[in-house]
């Protein structure tokens, strides 16, 4: 029998908060708001339309889905699949060569 790969570790907005507390000399409860405001700022340009580009980290940016034409996989029956917006991101080269 194969063993299970372990899980990797979950990271939250508590646990960056607390290493960015411990490192600028901020409470958690400080650290936590900055990156909440942070997220807020990110989600607010996404839906104006914006590219929000992060240097280091990569580009987030909002695309268009076109409707298309799917099945469900356990009948086959053919399906129409809504028009929608995407959230998608593209690496930035340091984070792509750190990984």
């Amino acid at each position: 029998m194969a063993k299970k790969a372990a899980a990797p570790a979950t990271i939250t907005l508590r646990h960056l908060a607390a290493d960015i507390a411990e490192g600028q000399d901020l409470s958690k409860k400080q650290a936590e708001a900055i990156l909440t405001d942070t997220i807020d700022l990110i989600a607010k340009h996404l839906k104006k339309g914006d590219r929000v580009r992060i240097v280091g980290l990569g580009i987030l940016q909002v695309r268009k889905r076109a409707a298309r034409m799917g099945r469900i996989p356990s009948t086959g029956e053919p399906i129409q699949i809504k028009a929608r917006k995407k959230v998608t991101f593209r690496p930035a080269k340091e984070l792509a060569e750190a990984i």
